[in-house]
């Protein structure tokens, strides 16, 4: 399993606001684009948990 990189995630969800907010993007491709949003935001907010619990262990 492939480490999580929260920067590359973070990057990749401003390129896809970017083209979410292009109006030449097609419809199709938004649906695709907002499917992939929803998942790098489920994963973003995972590893802040995760980083949040272990500050908060400290």
């Amino acid at each position: 399993m492939e480490k999580f990189d929260y920067s590359k995630a973070v990057s990749r969800l401003e390129e896809i606001a970017v083209k979410v907010e292009n109006p030449s993007t097609a419809i199709d491709d938004i649906d695709r684009y907002v499917a992939e949003s929803d998942a790098l935001v489920r994963k973003c907010r995972e590893y802040l948990r995760g980083v949040r619990e272990k500050v908060d262990s400290i």
